[in-house]
């Protein structure tokens, strides 16, 4: 993996972290995301306007296809996510989601793009999989949303690895502009929810009075976030760049244990530093 690659992904992760915080401590659902996503498009409209007006880009069928299929792939994503946020802990569901989902990425990668499987990669996927085991499994009798989280989790990790594929491929072999993949993934959340945002408009507002610097935060961050992973997708094989995101699990724990109050950091932290001990190995495998 270069320098340059790691160092997008490791923004990535970064980003990646924050905004799951901040979408926790919200503590909305499918309307929170509507208003995200739709502040998302509002921000990003003159970058995307721009690559339109320079780069001309060619909308064919294939490249139509892959676009409108991200969005029912991301928006089933959030709104998982969403719920488990809701119901279970930020520091369970969300290392479970990002332990899963590169282990799939993995897995897809060498089934549908002909990636190359070698042993340290089966290392490196092992010991995040040992990881999420022992952070999950050791705090059974003093976690009472330990079953919901880790449902949750695998939920939207399986969704992580399916997105991950499919978007991989539009940009890396269709040469779709990973902002403007992103962009329209974000334009149909938006439509897509806004039955929802408007049956609960009271919600809507209440975020956007309540926690407005949040929500442009969570806008501007889990695009970015996303952008820069696939900017990476374009030069570097998805068994590099998959698993390497899950350095934003350790960001994620310390956000869980220290700002939300979630507790057991010791016993998750060690947990955590295993699984970064297999994305380091498949990440330089």
């Amino acid at each position: 993996m270069t320098v340059f690659g790691f160092t997008l992904v490791l923004a990535a992760a970064f980003c990646h972290a924050t905004w799951n915080f901040l979408v926790k401590r919200i503590n909305g659902g499918p309307e929170l995301v509507w208003l995200f996503s739709a502040v998302s498009v509002l921000i990003y409209i003159p970058i995307a306007g721009y690559i339109i007006i320079t780069d001309r880009p060619h909308f064919g069928f294939w490249e139509i296809l892959f676009v409108a299929g991200s969005i029912p792939l991301h928006l089933g994503y959030f709104l998982l996510l969403q719920t488990g946020y809701r119901k279970g802990d930020l520091s369970l569901v969300y290392p479970t989601a990002r332990a899963t989902g590169p282990f799939l990425s993995t897995t897809f990668a060498v089934l549908f793009l002909g990636e190359n499987m070698t042993a340290q990669v089966a290392l490196g996927a092992g010991a995040v999989i040992i990881g999420v085991v022992g952070l999950t499994g050791g705090i059974k009798s003093r976690a009472k949303n330990l079953t919901t989280s880790i449902g949750f989790g695998i939920g939207a990790g399986v969704l992580i690895g399916s997105y991950t594929i499919w978007d991989a491929y539009a940009v890396s072999v269709v040469l779709v502009s990973p902002i403007l993949l992103d962009f329209v993934s974000n334009i149909g959340r938006t439509i897509l929810l806004t039955p929802i945002a408007l049956k609960r408009k009271e919600r809507v507002a209440y975020y956007w009075r309540e926690h407005r610097l949040d929500v442009v935060a969570v806008a501007v961050f889990s695009s970015l976030a996303y952008v820069l992973v696939l900017y990476a997708l374009t030069f570097t094989p998805v068994v590099y760049v998959a698993p390497t995101r899950e350095i934003s699990v350790l960001l994620t724990v310390l956000m869980g244990s220290l700002l939300l109050g979630e507790g057991d950091l010791a016993r998750r932290m060690k947990w955590a530093l295993l699984i970064l001990m297999g994305v380091a190995l498949l990440a330089t495998a």
